[in-house]
């Protein structure tokens, strides 16, 4: 993947060998869809300060200590007042209703993984509170489906900055991987976007 990215675009090969040994983050899906719905308008900290609290309240024991991550059908018994007040705030509803489609078969992780990129995205952003971001990040880390491409604000930016005219699906079955690759290195030279602005 890395030759194939290296032979596409000289600021993608920039990218790739800046952290040529990145990884994609493979989490449980129901975690991952979760864990994106609570990180939106929020920050890491206090991000991982809601799961820790979710897990502490509704996580079964796990060896070793702590909790594990709640399983779905006990969030959605949670009452959206209990989650508000350990503080998921506008995202309990959100969360209840992810869990109870999860939980009763409704939304089906194995069938997202074989559905065709804009179905599978289709049926997450049906749910309320997840858009295209939180979609494709719940389908790359969470389904592995490397060909999820999540974009933010700031990779709009470094696509507009680095490949000006191209959307995601030029990079192909491998776009969430050059995501990472992107999102990384745009993140660590800022002065590109300095250009940018002074362009303006």
């Amino acid at each position: 993947i890395r030759a194939r990215f290296c032979r596409m675009d000289p600021a993608l090969a920039r990218a790739v060998r800046y952290a040529p040994d990145i990884r994609i983050l493979n989490q449980d899906p129901w975690e991952a869809l979760c864990s994106f719905i609570l990180s939106q308008c929020n920050n890491i900290r206090r991000i991982r300060g809601m799961v820790a609290r979710l897990c502490a309240a509704y996580g079964e024991p796990a060896r070793g200590g702590g909790h594990a991550f709640p399983a779905p059908r006990a969030l959605a018994a949670a009452g959206e007042g209990d989650l508000r007040a350990l503080g998921c705030g506008f995202r309990a509803p959100y969360v209840r209703e992810a869990a109870r489609r999860v939980a009763c078969g409704e939304l089906d992780f194995a069938l997202l993984r074989r559905l065709p990129l804009p179905q599978a995205r289709a049926r997450l952003t049906a749910l309320p509170g997840v858009g295209p971001k939180v979609a494709d990040c719940a389908l790359l880390y969470g389904l592995h489906r490397l060909d999820a491409f999540p974009a933010d604000v700031w990779m709009k930016r470094a696509m507009r900055t680095l490949f000006p005219g191209r959307d995601p699906a030029w990079f192909g079955p491998y776009a969430g991987v050059a995501q990472q690759y992107v999102f990384h290195y745009s993140r660590n030279h800022p002065e590109l976007f300095r250009r940018e602005n002074a362009g303006a």
